[in-house]
């Protein structure tokens, strides 16, 4: 019995660092599209999160 405690522990605390780490990523984004969009040009708030809107801010970073 004790065995199958400590293993629901374990299963709880990593469902709460996955929630934690699904959280942090939902607000960075947010936080992406209201610094692109208010701060930025604001014309797209979901162009930034566009793989080809990263390709372009990394080759400005890297000069490529």
């Amino acid at each position: 019995m004790d065995q199958k405690e400590n293993l629901h522990f374990v299963g709880n605390q990593i469902l709460l660092i996955l929630f934690v780490i699904l959280l942090a990523l939902i607000i960075f984004a947010i936080g992406l599209m209201v610094g692109y969009g208010v701060i930025g040009d604001g014309s797209n708030i979901w162009a930034i999160l566009s793989p080809e809107k990263w390709q372009e801010l990394i080759g400005k970073f890297t000069g490529k």
